[in-house]
C-alpha cells in the first residue's frame, strides 16, 4: 500500500477546477502544463503520489515541485516554470553594446571582402579584437553568441530592405497630379457608364522590356495520374533574345493598345502614338500618364507630337514613382497569366503569343480603377 504524502491538502475552487479540467485535456497548451494540470487535479482528490506518478508518467520530484508550487503560491505556479538563470551572464552590457555597434557597420570598413555581416563574420571579428579592447568575454564568441545578441536589440545587419532615394524634388506635387487625373477618370466614368468617350481620354502608357525568348530544348511532359501530377520541365534551355511590349491602357473601357517590338527606341514610341491616335476619335483630347523615359520626351518625339497638335496631353509619373501609373497592374497581369514561364520556338513565336494574350485580355476587358488616394509617398 502506498504511503500517503505528509503534505497539505490541496484545496481547489470551482473555477480552479474547472481551469485545471480544460488544461489536462486540452490539444492546445503545452505537453508540459497539461501534465502539471493533471497532477495538481489528482492531487486535490487525493490520489497518492506513486498513483499520480503511474497515471501522469512524471517523475517524483517534478510531482513534488509542482505541488509545493501550488500549496505556496497557487495552481498559477504550480503550472508554469520558475523564471530563474544558472549563472550570472557570460557577456557583459557593454560587450554587446560594442559588438551591435559593429554590425551597424560594412565588414569593408574594416577590411574585410564582404559587403555586408554574416554571423560567422562578426563572431570571428568579436574574437580577434574584442579581447584586445578589454572584452575578455567575447574571446569565445562564436555565431550563436552574436545571434542572441542581435536577437535582442533587433538587429540584422545580414539582411537588406531596398528603398528609393527621393531624387524628385517636386514628387509630391507630380504624385497629386496624377492622383488628381485618376480622381477626375472616376467622376468621368460614373457620368459616361463607358457608353460613349469623355471629352478628354485617358490613358496610362509604359513598356515592359525584356521579355526574354526561352525554348525549352526537351518537350514538357504533361500531367499523368499514373506518374506525375505536375507538368515536368527539363532545366536545360535556350535564349533567343528578348522583346518589349508597349501597351496603353483606357482608363474608361479597360481596352488595352499594344505593340510588341525587339527594341524601344522612338520610333516605336512613335509608332504606338499613331496607332492611339487612329483608334480614339479626331475630336478628342488624349491624356496620356507615362514616366520620364528618354523615349517619350526625345527630339524625335516631340517633332511627331508637332505634328498633330491639341491631340496629346502628357501627365508625368514623378521620378522613381512608376508604381503610381496602372498600366503596372496590366504587366503584372500578364506576368501571372499568360507570360508565366512561357517557353516558345523563337522571337516571332514570343511576339505572337504575347499578341494573343492581349487580344484574350481585350475580349473581357477589366477597367482598373486607382482607389487609395490618400497615399504617402514611397521614398
Amino acid at each position: 500500500m502506498s504511503r500517503k504524502s505528509n503534505r497539505a491538502a490541496l484545496r481547489l475552487t470551482n473555477e480552479e477546477r474547472e481551469k485545471l479540467i480544460y488544461l489536462s485535456q486540452s490539444r492546445k497548451v503545452p505537453f508540459r502544463e497539461k501534465q502539471r494540470a493533471q497532477t495538481l487535479l489528482k492531487y486535490s482528490e487525493k490520489m497518492s503520489i506513486s498513483d499520480i506518478e503511474k497515471k501522469v508518467h512524471v517523475s517524483r520530484p517534478s510531482i513534488y515541485k509542482c505541488i509545493d508550487k501550488a500549496l505556496a503560491a497557487g495552481i498559477d505556479a504550480g503550472l508554469k516554470d520558475t523564471w530563474h538563470r544558472p549563472k550570472p551572464p557570460t557577456i557583459t552590457d557593454d560587450a554587446k553594446a560594442w559588438v551591435i555597434n559593429i554590425a551597424c557597420t560594412k565588414p569593408n570598413d574594416h577590411g574585410y571582402a564582404a559587403e555586408i555581416w554574416s554571423r560567422s563574420l562578426l563572431a570571428k571579428h568579436a574574437r580577434k579584437f574584442g579581447p584586445s579592447l578589454g572584452y575578455e568575454c567575447l574571446a569565445n564568441a562564436v555565431k550563436a553568441t552574436v545571434h542572441r545578441i542581435l536577437r535582442s536589440h533587433p538587429i540584422r545587419p545580414d539582411k537588406i530592405a531596398y528603398y528609393n532615394e527621393r531624387r524628385d524634388p517636386e514628387f509630391e506635387k507630380k504624385m497629386n497630379e496624377v492622383l488628381i487625373v485618376y480622381k477626375e477618370v472616376a467622376i468621368q466614368n460614373q457620368v459616361h457608364q463607358a457608353v460613349e468617350y469623355p471629352e478628354v481620354i485617358t490613358i496610362s502608357v509604359d513598356e515592359k522590356p525584356g521579355v526574354q525568348a526561352i525554348e525549352g530544348l526537351a518537350p514538357d511532359l504533361l500531367p499523368n495520374p499514373n506518374k506525375n501530377s505536375r507538368l515536368m520541365r527539363d532545366n536545360q534551355y535556350k535564349r533567343h533574345g528578348t522583346v518589349s511590349i508597349l501597351a496603353a491602357l483606357d482608363l474608361h473601357t479597360g481596352h488595352v493598345i499594344s505593340q510588341v517590338h525587339d527594341r524601344h527606341r522612338s520610333c516605336e514610341f512613335i509608332s504606338l502614338l499613331k496607332e492611339i491616335d487612329a483608334y480614339y476619335p479626331e475630336d478628342r483630347l488624349i491624356r496620356i500618364i507615362l514616366d520620364n523615359h528618354s523615349a517619350h520626351i526625345s527630339k524625335e518625339t516631340m517633332n511627331f507630337l508637332k505634328t498633330c497638335p491639341n491631340r496629346f496631353q502628357y501627365v508625368h509619373t514623378p521620378k522613381h514613382g512608376s508604381w503610381l501609373n496602372i498600366v503596372e497592374t496590366l504587366f503584372g497581369k500578364m506576368a501571372r497569366t499568360f507570360l508565366k514561364r512561357i517557353r516558345v520556338q523563337s522571337k516571332d513565336e514570343l511576339k505572337m503569343r504575347i499578341r494573343k494574350g492581349i487580344d484574350e485580355i481585350n475580349e473581357s476587358p477589366v477597367i482598373f480603377k486607382w482607389k487609395k488616394f490618400d497615399i504617402k509617398p514611397q521614398y
